[in-house]
């Protein structure tokens, strides 16, 4: 049986998804990592989010870069207007990507990187640490695709160690002090 959390509804084991392992149940800082075959979990999971969530961004299925890119933007910047985090947590995923069955959209691979960039350029302005998680994406070429975005990023100094604050001054400010207690 997997550990107790609030979210896990009882599933008896004859129905549970072909691809499931209890080291999926892990939790970070409260949160849990569901395995989205994990179905137990996934009814107390969308209803808790329906109420979380305050932004809807709704596109419609086909959506491609420009549209895509400047709604991220415009919402990117009123999210963190509104509620100004210590921390972002991304999760860059690429089920976005033209061509993939499960996303529905159809965002280049460069559109992909550019949306990667969106959103350092915009957090590191802000000065707010980011941590970037990838997901979704279920072609063979999503890995070079993030790869390719990562590479990106760190070519502009918006990731790696001697990384400096992005803003529209380009300050040279780092984010954190060069040791961290």
């Amino acid at each position: 049986m997997p550990h107790a959390t609030q979210l896990y509804q009882h599933v008896p084991e004859s129905r549970w998804p072909i691809v499931y392992s209890p080291r999926y149940n892990i939790t970070f800082m409260g949160l849990e990592k569901l395995h989205p075959f994990d179905a137990g979990k996934w009814g107390k999971v969308i209803s808790f989010l329906k109420e979380a969530i305050r932004r809807k961004v709704e596109l419609e299925w086909g959506t491609e870069d420009d549209e895509y890119l400047d709604k991220v933007e415009r919402n990117l910047q009123k999210a963190l207007q509104e509620h100004p985090p210590d921390v972002v947590v991304y999760n860059a995923g690429t089920d976005i990507l033209e061509g993939d069955r499960l996303g529905g959209l159809s965002i280049s691979p460069q559109g992909i990187v550019k949306r990667d960039e969106l959103v350092f350029r915009v957090v590191r302005g802000r000065q707010v640490p980011i941590l970037m998680v990838t997901s979704g994406g279920y072609q063979k070429r999503t890995a070079r695709i993030i790869a390719d975005s990562i590479l990106n990023l760190y070519s502009l100094g918006l990731i790696g160690a001697e990384s400096p604050s992005v803003s529209a001054q380009n300050s040279d400010t780092p984010l954190l002090p060069p040791e961290v207690p």
